[in-house]
C-alpha cells in the first residue's frame, strides 16, 4: 500500500478528516474528531499506527513481524504496522476499519448521531 492508497481510503469513511498536528511530518485521520490513524510522511517506507483492541492488537503481533506495538503510542492500544512489506491492501483496510470502528464506539450517543449525519 502506498500512501495515496491510504490516504483515499481513509478519506472515504465516514466523518474522516485530515490534520497535520504534531507538525508537517505526520499526518492524522481522525474520525469526529478523534484519532484513529497516524502516519509519517517523511519515512523512506509507509508504516502507519491504528488502534486495536487490546486482546487482538497482542494476536496481531504474535502472528505478524510487521505489527508492533504502537511507536510513541499507548501499547496497549496502539500498533504500528509496516504496510510495504507482505501485508496485503486488503488486510491493512482491514485493520484501519478496526481502528476507526474502536474510535466510534467511544464515542458519545451525541456524536454518533452526528456521525450518523454524514453522507
Amino acid at each position: 500500500m502506498d500512501l495515496e492508497t491510504l490516504r483515499n481510503y481513509c478519506l472515504l469513511l465516514k466523518g474522516t478528516t485530515e490534520d497535520l498536528p504534531f507538525g508537517p511530518d505526520t499526518l492524522v485521520f481522525r474520525v469526529m474528531g478523534k484519532i484513529f490513524l497516524l502516519t509519517g510522511l517523511d519515512e523512506p517506507s509507509l508504516s502507519i499506527n491504528l488502534k486495536c483492541d487490546p486482546e487482538r492488537a497482542i494476536e496481531l503481533r504474535e502472528q505478524f513481524e510487521e505489527i508492533k506495538p504502537g511507536y510513541h503510542m499507548n501499547k496497549k492500544l496502539w500498533n504500528t504496522v509496516d504496510c510495504n512489506n507482505s501485508l496485503t491492501d486488503s488486510f491493512i483496510k482491514e485493520l484501519i476499519d478496526h481502528s476507526y470502528n474502536e474510535v466510534i464506539k467511544k464515542l458519545s450517543r451525541k456524536e454518533k448521531e452526528q456521525l450518523e449525519a454524514f453522507e
